[in-house]
């Protein structure tokens, strides 16, 4: 909202908002290492004291755009060392199915955070000035740091860094990890189908301000409910799936919610570009982006899938390509979207984003579906479990 307020540009925007996930292309697979070189507590709470600092940064009024968004560059490359760092921890903690439900809470439980984040800081941003909306994130992530220096076990490193009698290289583990999906046809379909389709159902995000501003004639509070829509629907569908069903049956189901994750976002495109404004059309749009997240929480058996698939000495290496390409390919999905944005109406382009969208899962739903049942072949079992 605040670069969109001093610019009036999609693309701008969407580029704000993409940069929060390209770090993960530019970085993911080797900072992520850093939860393996250091004690995870250490890492958890480092990261988040420097992205309070960070952020605060930004609030400063008057800072240039170019060193805001280099200042929300540094903050989001914050992120692999402590998404793996907790990831890890977890399953220092977790085991089998404890950890596969506990890998379900934990994507509900992030759901249920960008909720209240979009919905509240929408609220904010419309009676404070977004400097100050800023300051109170960079509170935030201080408040994290001290419950986490205050409460978390602490446990030493998990590496001393030595392999076969020599340094280890993050380049190796990197490669490995690509070496081990390049050949395991499962994995390569889990992640084809979770990149491919996440690229399509995430990107009307990174057009929301100007989609809600100019074709539906909203406010900054309608922003952040917009944002939030989808979150919300991704949590009540997870919660169904994870208590309701087995995890034979929610992988039985990952196609026809996959079409349910992006035909609303087709139909809330024709509906916005069509319509017009009034706030009947952004309750019809809301609710077509909720109903798009409940079919959006097939990444939770997807999740379980892919965990179950790794052999445990493989999966830090395999999931820090896997999620540094997820967050990659959210990136891009929404400057393309940003881009088409200038030229384009934004409802047009959330169409075209849902309508292309159904026909690129095709080829990766066919390959999901022929591959279940298949494992890693030729990776060692046992050693370190960094999902």
């Amino acid at each position: 909202m605040l670069v969109y307020q001093r610019t009036s540009s999609p693309l701008l925007s969407a580029v704000t908002f993409a940069i929060s996930y390209l770090p993960w292309l530019l970085g993911g697979p080797l900072l992520s290492t850093l939860a393996d070189r250091f004690p995870r507590h250490r890492v958890l709470i480092a990261t988040d004291v420097a992205r309070a600092l960070l952020v605060t940064g930004m609030a400063v009024p008057g800072t240039p755009l170019p060193a805001l968004l280099a200042l929300l560059l540094v903050v989001s490359l914050c992120a692999p060392p402590f998404e793996s760092a907790r990831s890890a921890l977890m399953a220092d903690v977790l085991d089998g199915d404890r950890y596969a439900v506990a890998t379900s809470l934990t994507n509900v439980g992030s759901q249920v955070a960008q909720v209240v984040g979009f919905a509240l800081a929408g609220a904010l941003v419309a009676v404070l000035e977004p400097s100050t909306v800023l300051l109170l994130d960079a509170a935030t992530f201080a408040v994290s740091a001290g419950w986490l220096w205050g409460r978390l076990q602490r446990r030493p490193a998990p590496s001393d860094g030595e392999e076969d009698g020599g340094p280890r290289s993050v380049w190796r583990d990197a490669g490995e990890g690509l070496r081990l999906i390049a050949r395991t046809p499962r994995l390569r379909a889990i992640i084809a189908l979770t990149w491919v389709g996440t690229l399509f159902a995430n990107a009307a995000e990174g057009i929301a301000a100007p989609l809600v501003v100019e074709d539906l004639g909203e406010g900054s509070t309608q922003v952040g409910l917009f944002l939030a829509a989808n979150p919300l629907g991704v949590t009540l569908g997870g919660l169904v799936l994870a208590r309701v069903l087995t995890q034979a049956r929610r992988e039985r189901l990952v196609p026809a919610l996959v079409v349910l994750s992006l035909a609303p976002v087709l139909t809330a495109g024709l509906v916005t570009a069509v319509g017009g404004p009034g706030r009947g059309a952004y309750v019809l749009v809301l609710v077509l982006v909720f109903v798009a997240g409940l079919g959006a929480a097939w990444t939770i058996p997807l999740n379980v899938a892919f965990v179950q698939t790794v052999p445990a000495a493989y999966r830090g290496r395999a999931f820090g390509v896997a999620v540094s390409g997820l967050y990659a390919v959210q990136g891009v999905g929404v400057l393309l979207a940003g881009l088409l944005a200038e030229g384009l109406r934004p409802g047009v382009v959330v169409a075209l984003v849902g309508g292309v969208g159904l026909l690129a899962v095709v080829a990766p739903l066919a390959s999901y579906v022929r591959t279940q049942g298949h494992v890693a072949p030729g990776a060692p079992t046992g050693g370190p479990s960094v999902s």
